[in-house]
């Protein structure tokens, strides 16, 4: 149980979390968990994939009932026996998969399951709209209330949600990973948001992998790691790399741990690749031993180039040469066949099948490596699985724990060792980092390097410009479309990343 020291006597807590403990069948999400939230901060609650964050989030939004501990709002006792009991008390939630009525107005998703009604049956259309209006306007948003929430970006989604809490007179909004698909531009309305909620006695509980977001704007931080409280502090009392061994439990090394691989010769090239507005007269080289980056903001084409070149979308114009050998492919499967792969920036939908196993997504793209005429032999399968399961360091309870269960970072070893195991040669990793910790993020990256170093080429794609200048040896910079330019790794800068961006 934490003990208050008699600094933190005449602070003000808006909830307190008592020896708050959560287990499942083998396995216990949270142990003994005790902080206190200020009132009127922006709390970081941060920790790697598994360390409990999203259980102590479903505790306090009423999903989850703790087996143990109590929960304290204002100094006084409450159980939340639902999500519909923890609004009520002044508790919401953002959920990073936001929870919104797609079909619906911005004005009626606000109103949703608190509908502003005029005398006992009649719902006041007019004066929720007018409601929505007054809340778009405070936090300085160009929303049109009475547009449906489908056609609004993904950023405007989250606005909508922000202001459901508001609307809802929340005391404490939640939100779970809100950054993780934002460009900076809306990263910059976002944090402006958030600051000015604090501002007006809002608390916020902000989850994030990014440590960086932390500095920006969290008061304090919480530490958790394997279900446990690590350490409650302000973050102006704490550094970066401490709060990363904190997550951890070790001493972490390089944050990009690059190393140089021996250089070969090319084995893609593209020549004035074109689609429609979305890709436009597009020509680079990559040669093995490479780790190639794109860089972009969100709309600039990485994605759809990479579905271009491996045959998943089509194309009006170009040439692709794989080996100096000009192909002519029309399909994912085609594409496959000359060596390439894709760890896809949605691996839930795309790159795994959540309710296999890790040892059937591990064999997945090479089934007839594992079969004889159509029938797999368990015995291959359980052999080579293990073999790329073990070399790729994945933690799974078991060979036939369903992939679902894992963490993010485990899930996206288990997308790699897929085509690891089909002996792909020139890999494609789309945001292959997002929604990981810091230290899955590492191990991804020394994965890069043996990959690499075997003499493998890798093209990344990422949002993360310091990502791609510590990992790639060149980046190709892109905007609406088209090439801008491209810089070798002794030359590349965020500023000259940026300069080519917009």
């Amino acid at each position: 149980m934490q003990i208050r020291l008699d600094a933190d006597m005449d602070k003000d807590y808006v909830l307190g979390l008592k020896g708050i403990t959560k287990r499942f069948p083998g396995v216990t999400a949270l142990d003994n968990v005790s902080v206190d939230i200020e009132r009127g901060t922006i709390h970081g609650l941060i920790g790697e994939n598994g360390a409990g964050k999203s259980t102590l989030i479903k505790v306090l939004g009423g999903i989850y009932h703790p087996d143990s501990g109590v929960i304290e709002q204002d100094g006084k006792q409450c159980v939340f026996t639902s999500p519909i009991e923890a609004r009520r008390a002044g508790v919401s939630v953002v959920h990073q998969e936001i929870k919104l009525s797609e079909t619906l107005t911005v004005a009626e998703n606000m109103f949703l399951g608190n509908l502003m009604l005029k005398g006992r049956q009649l719902v006041d259309w007019k004066g929720m709209r007018r409601r929505a209006q007054e809340i778009v306007e405070d936090l300085g948003m160009d929303i049109d209330v009475n547009e449906t929430v489908e056609s609004l970006s993904v950023a405007k989604k989250q606005v909508v949600a922000i202001m459901q809490a508001i609307n809802n007179e929340s005391k404490i909004l939640i939100m779970d990973e809100p950054s993780a698909v934002l460009t900076e531009r809306e990263l910059d309305t976002m944090f402006r948001i958030v600051k000015d909620l604090r501002d007006k006695g809002i608390t916020i509980i902000y989850i994030s992998h990014r440590l960086d977001e932390v500095f920006e704007l969290c008061d304090n931080v919480t530490v958790l790691r394997d279900g446990m409280h690590i350490d409650t502090l302000p973050v102006a009392d704490v550094s970066k790399q401490q709060l990363v061994e904190m997550m951890v439990g070790r001493e972490m090394g390089l944050e990009y741990p690059k190393e140089t691989a021996p250089i070969g010769d090319t084995v893609l090239e593209v020549k004035n690749l074109k689609r429609g507005n979305v890709l436009k007269d597009i020509s680079f080289k990559v040669k093995s031993g490479e780790v190639f980056g794109i860089s972009g903001l969100v709309g600039a084409g990485r994605t759809e180039l990479a579905r271009a070149i491996l045959g998943i979308d089509s194309i009006d114009s170009g040439e692709i040469y794989v080996r100096g050998e000009k192909i002519n492919y029309h399909s994912f499967k085609n594409a496959i066949n000359e060596g390439m792969g894709l760890i896809p920036e949605d691996r839930k939908l795309q790159g795994i099948v959540q309710v296999m196993s890790v040892k059937k997504n591990t064999v997945l793209a090479n089934l007839d490596r594992v079969s004889r005429r159509g029938v797999i032999n368990a015995k291959l399968e359980e052999q080579y699985s293990k073999e790329y399961v073990d070399k790729l360091r994945v933690s799974t309870p078991s060979m036939d724990t369903e992939v679902q269960y894992l963490s993010g970072g485990n899930q996206q070893k288990v997308v790699i060792a897929k085509w690891l195991f089909r002996e792909s040669e020139i890999l494609f990793l789309d945001e292959p980092t997002r929604g990981i910790d810091v230290g899955a993020k590492v191990e991804i990256y020394r994965l890069i390097n043996e990959m690499v170093n075997e003499g493998k080429t890798v093209i990344m794609i990422s949002s993360e410009m310091q990502e791609l200048i510590g990992m790639c040896d060149r980046i190709m910079v892109m905007h609406e479309g088209k090439k801008m330019g491209e810089m070798d790794r002794d030359e590349v800068t965020q500023e000259k990343i940026m300069a080519l961006c917009v």
